[in-house]
């Protein structure tokens, strides 16, 4: 069972920018983000495969970008623009196969983003 470990949330004003980053114990297929508002059920943000191929949410495209370092075994979100309604719990997750969704089995704790407007 892989290890993930967040890092990077906290509170910032609206059109502003974070950077979240995840290290991981093992290296996997495929890394992702997650996130979960108050009331609402977890979804998808971003994922990533070990050859670098991209995959966005709608609501974050153009605005939020993914990337990993192998080497380090670390996975990054850089969030810009950022709006209240990406308030939540962001979840760093891992994947041994695929990059869909339903692919990721292993989660981090979560680290809190808070956007005010």
């Amino acid at each position: 069972q892989v290890q993930l470990v967040e890092s990077g949330g906290g509170l910032v004003q609206a059109g502003g920018s974070l950077r979240l980053s995840c290290a991981a114990s093992v290296r996997t297929f495929s890394m992702g983000w997650f996130r979960q508002a108050p009331g609402k059920e977890r979804e998808f943000v971003a994922a990533i495969s070990w050859s670098g191929n991209t995959y966005y949410a709608d609501s974050v495209k153009g605005r939020f970008t993914i990337s990993r370092d192998n080497a380090k075994i670390t996975l990054y979100l850089q969030m810009n623009s950022l709006k209240s309604e990406d308030t939540a719990v962001y979840y760093c997750a891992a994947a041994t196969t695929g990059m869909a969704p339903r692919d990721f089995g292993s989660w981090g704790q979560g680290t809190q983003v808070t956007v005010s407007s």
